[in-house]
């Protein structure tokens, strides 16, 4: 209870003055950008908010940040405890075996010593550290070392989700590249495939750029003179397809796009934000990771998604409650919770494309 008085006074807000130094604005800045990063990192990239591991990956990287920063405050604001200005030995007799401090007008009591950084004499000192712009002693050695203990495992547990971030980023970009594809055109395919499925059409969609084979998949992309292969314009294609026949199925899946979106109503105002804080925690840390815009909706207003996240959708706003071609489109993503699918979409409208491709 003391110890957290102590750090509510500050000692008459005075300690408040150790935070102005180097020491403690870079200790502090790397733990902002590194607890920052490594939790933007693990529910965009590595492992999504709405997963059960991921929830306790998010719970322990927070729980990190905590404890680090309350031993780390502990230590700056709590201090070491000084000796009391003008101390000395309730026995008299014994003040010859002390040592005597001018500046402090005080016997050094045993174990203390007096910091020039400080300008008092300090309890069992052990170091004056830069860091905290304190020095580490009697009341603040526990706090501080728990400190160096629990830093170093947070910092362990933030380059975990790096590495392992990076990792599933490279596995992806090789598996595509030996499959002379880019990511747009996997998630191409995949729609290709959907879309044959849904009408249950009697026709197969062929990748055209695929050589058959990895190793010339490979060269594609990486060549001894360090430039990719072809004039970027014309590819070479595999038997039976042609250079547009990516293409073909771009404009049937546009096509099918309008057929098979859905119709909604905003039910909330959204401002547009990127990462609102008002449509709860999950929708603000599942912001889509994209620079496509957001779109500001108002109460009454009438969307048409055509795709979307588990806590997202992405659409059009229809003006004048009608949609028109070729007139100006406001398009971008919204929070899902605040629009309802309309009445009569309800039955005969399929879920916007891409919506069950969870984060």
């Amino acid at each position: 209870m003391n110890t957290l008085c102590s750090v509510i006074k500050f000692e008459n807000l005075q300690e408040l003055k150790r935070l102005c130094h180097w020491g403690p604005i870079i200790a502090l800045g790397v733990i902002a950008i590194c607890s920052t990063m490594a939790m933007i990192d693990s529910v965009l990239w590595y492992w999504p908010l709405h997963t059960t591991g991921g929830s306790v990956n998010f719970i322990m990287l927070i729980n990190w940040t905590v404890m680090i920063l309350y031993n780390y405050f502990n230590a700056m604001f709590v201090g070491p405890g000084f000796v009391p200005l003008g101390w000395k030995p309730e026995n008299s007799q014994d003040s010859m075996y002390l040592q005597y401090c001018k500046v402090c007008q005080a016997y050094k009591a045993p174990r203390s010593h007096h910091c020039r950084k400080c300008n008092r004499c300090v309890m069992k000192m052990d170091h004056h550290c830069p860091w905290i712009n304190n020095c580490c002693g009697y009341q603040n050695h526990a706090s501080f070392t728990l400190f160096l203990l629990l830093a170093p495992l947070g910092c362990i547990h933030a380059a975990f989700i790096f590495v392992m971030t990076m990792y599933t980023q490279l596995y992806n970009r090789i598996k595509i590249i030996l499959r002379n594809k880019t990511s747009i055109e996997s998630w191409i395919e995949e729609k290709a495939k959907d879309r044959i499925q849904y009408y249950q059409l009697d026709e197969v969609f062929v990748f055209p750029y695929d050589m058959g084979s990895r190793w010339k998949n490979f060269k594609q992309v990486f060549t001894w003179s360090g430039f990719p292969e072809g004039d970027g314009l014309e590819w070479p294609i595999r038997d039976g397809c042609h250079q547009y026949s990516l293409t073909i199925e771009q404009l049937k899946q546009k096509a099918d796009k309008r057929v098979r979106s859905v119709r909604y109503k905003v039910i909330e105002d959204y401002s547009g934000a990127c990462c609102p804080l008002n449509r709860g925690i999950k929708t603000f840390f599942t912001s889509p990771c994209t620079e496509e815009p957001r779109i500001q909706l108002h109460k009454g207003e009438f969307v048409l998604a055509t795709r979307g996240l588990r806590y997202w959708l992405y659409g059009d706003k229809i003006v004048d409650d009608s949609f028109i071609e070729g007139v100006s489109r406001i398009r971008g993503w919204f929070p899902r919770n605040c629009v309802e699918k309309c009445p009569c979409d309800t039955e005969t409208d399929p879920t916007p494309e891409g919506e069950k491709k969870n984060r």
